[in-house]
């Protein structure tokens, strides 16, 4: 499956900077006035994973395909947007495909960078996109309610449908992100989302970004955002938006020990795609054969048949059954074969969970 992650905030956050600094490339323009971006910045960025490199080196491939994640940088969002203020009728619709959000909020000080406020104010930066995101699923679920009523008197199946509905403009008319609506999972919800792609249910990440001199203790734009995401139960993570684009020339060795002087562990695309990973509960398996090894994202919980409709339809269509091993031990033992002679290898059919890092041979017969 292909993740879409879309980069939200408020003008002159640093997202386009944010952008740049993840998929480690000088895409997109920044400059220091409202509305830089028009157009949204796309770029696909491969997953890394060491696992991968490793086991090309086992089996001697030298093509090594990674999972990739897109990235969608979106113009600034500014109060007003979901009545088209700034163009937010437009940057709202580069949001609704989107399987994630990055929402950057600004937590430095810098006289030289224009914000919309005499200062940040990490409280009321949040407040403004998450209230526009909220109000732009309100006028939705508004007209599919007027439409669904008067549909109802030729059908009455709908009924589900707009009962749903109706306890959908409730719930948001309280204040609350559709991604936490206690009835998502029910059908008509999910009806009703995959054709009006509501803002808020989409998962969110909020993105400090920094100053470098306060990336490794945070600073009190950052305790207030980090607050405000507890209550909301989402994930918060620190960046340095100009520190890791400064870092897109050096080398992978040079990035990293940059990272360590400053008290970094893990780059900001490090940061982000495991904490999406996780959020959307994704896992990764591999596969290989002469001339490659691949990772695939699917969903946790996915059968054996499912995965390999990722790799192609007629695997899941034809599927009989797959061979399978795990890292650790097919790094040990080096190939197929080997496993096979030693019995740590195992054959699972059609109602097999697959499970992060496995590495996976499919039989199939179309």
């Amino acid at each position: 499956m292909n993740l879409k992650i879309g980069i939200i905030g408020l003008p002159n956050v640093g997202k386009s900077t944010t952008f740049n600094a993840l998929v480690k490339e000088q895409n997109a323009q920044v400059a220091n006035y409202p509305f830089c971006t028009i157009e949204p910045n796309i770029a696909v960025v491969p997953v890394p994973d060491q696992r991968l490199e490793q086991l090309a080196q086992i089996v001697g491939v030298d093509r090594v395909i990674h999972a990739t994640i897109e990235f969608v940088d979106v113009a600034g969002l500014v109060k007003g947007a979901s009545q088209g203020e700034g163009l937010g009728n437009q940057f709202l619709g580069n949001i609704r495909n989107v399987d994630a959000v990055i929402h950057v909020v600004r937590c430095f000080d810098d006289p030289n960078v224009i914000h919309i406020s005499e200062k940040p104010d990490p409280v009321e930066d949040i407040e403004i996109i998450n209230t526009e995101l909220s109000l732009a699923d309100h006028q939705q679920i508004e007209k599919r309610i007027e439409k669904l009523t008067r549909q109802l008197k030729g059908d009455k199946n709908l009924q589900p449908v707009l009962d749903m509905a109706i306890s959908v403009k409730a719930y948001l008319a309280e204040g609350n992100p559709l991604w936490a609506f206690p009835e998502r999972d029910e059908k008509p919800f999910i009806e009703l989302n995959q054709e009006l792609q509501f803002l808020t249910a989409k998962r969110v990440i909020y993105l400090a970004n920094l100053d470098e001199e306060s990336i490794e203790t945070g600073n009190e734009y950052f305790f207030a955002a980090q607050e405000i995401a507890k209550k909301q139960n989402a994930q918060i993570l620190k960046i340095c938006a100009d520190l890791e684009q400064e870092m897109i020339s050096l080398s992978q060795a040079d990035q990293e020990e940059y990272l360590s002087m400053s008290g970094i562990t893990r780059s900001g695309l490090d940061q982000v795609i495991r904490t999406s990973y996780d959020m959307l509960n994704l896992i990764s398996f591999f596969t290989f054969n002469q001339d490659e090894v691949r990772s695939w994202t699917i969903v946790n919980g996915w059968t054996a048949p499912v995965a390999a409709g990722q790799i192609h339809t007629d695997f899941e269509k034809g599927f009989i059954r797959a061979e399978i091993a795990e890292y650790d031990t097919f790094i040990e033992f080096g190939s197929w074969g080997a496993l096979r002679n030693a019995g740590k290898s195992r054959l699972e059919g059609k109602n097999y969970i697959v499970k992060d890092g496995e590495v996976i041979l499919f039989r199939f017969n179309v």
